[in-house]
């Protein structure tokens, strides 16, 4: 049992850990905030590139706002935690936060590492739309023409890539490559000499991955840094724990 003098010297250590494992909390709290909106943004921003990627690319944005909505949850539960002293919650809410960590940590390494892997497997994705492009307005056509549109280029690495195209045999290049559309006549896109004049030349490939990795980089860069956060709230937590334990501190 703890000295009523030791008790009075810890009492001021123990009320300034709360006030600022609660700021900590505030804040923790808010960062899900942010990731719930960055995965919302990027869902939003990147939907159209990630529906020429495989099923679990897709799943990106939502991985993201899930994780957002379990840190507000997660903040709650902290705030309450540290509101009652309770050193068993305390130490909960510090577990929470480490596999917390723990999965942001290995999410982002497993993104740097096949990170070229998603840009080869979106060149595939693309040139398979491509090949099986038609005019019925289709999700993955949409999505072709959407990006040649909004990054002003046609194909994947050129606009002759729409050569071997069964689209391109009865109707000749899509008119989202067009850059003035008076231009783009039947005549004129069923020819690759003449289209040459009046079509983006430029490749889709290159521009759409510097797309996406300046998006991503700002999400991954985001995401790192509430990763980052999370280890300040598991030392704050397991601080206080430990000196209600030891001093049996108990709030009134």
């Amino acid at each position: 049992m703890a000295s009523p003098s030791r008790r009075l010297q810890t009492k001021p250590v123990i009320t300034c850990l709360k006030s600022v494992l609660l700021i900590y909390t505030f804040i923790f709290w808010i960062t899900g905030v942010i990731l719930l909106t960055v995965g919302v943004w990027g869902k939003v921003s990147l939907d159209v590139y990630f529906s020429l990627l495989n099923e679990n690319a897709t799943n990106v944005p939502y991985v993201l706002i899930g994780t957002g909505a379990v840190i507000i949850l997660l903040g709650t539960f902290g705030c309450f935690a540290t509101c009652r002293a309770s050193p068993w919650m305390l130490k909960l809410y510090a577990m929470f936060l480490s596999i917390i960590f723990l999965i942001e940590l290995v999410a982002a390494i497993v993104g740097l590492v096949f990170r070229h892997e998603i840009k080869n497997s979106f060149e595939k994705g693309y040139l398979q739309a491509l090949n099986q492009y038609n005019s019925t307005g289709d999700p993955k056509s949409q999505a072709v023409d959407t990006i040649q549109r909004t990054l002003k280029c046609c194909g994947v690495k050129s606009y002759t890539d729409w050569g071997p195209s069964s689209y391109y045999k009865t109707n000749g290049i899509p008119q989202s490559c067009c850059r003035l559309p008076g231009n783009c006549t039947d005549e004129v896109m069923k020819d690759m000499v003449k289209a040459k004049d009046v079509v983006y030349t430029e490749g889709c490939i290159s521009k759409v991955t510097t797309v996406m990795e300046s998006r991503m980089g700002i999400v991954a860069g985001i995401s790192f840094g509430i990763a980052c956060f999370q280890l300040v709230g598991m030392f704050l937590s397991c601080c206080l724990s430990r000196y209600i334990t030891n001093n049996q501190y108990e709030m009134v």
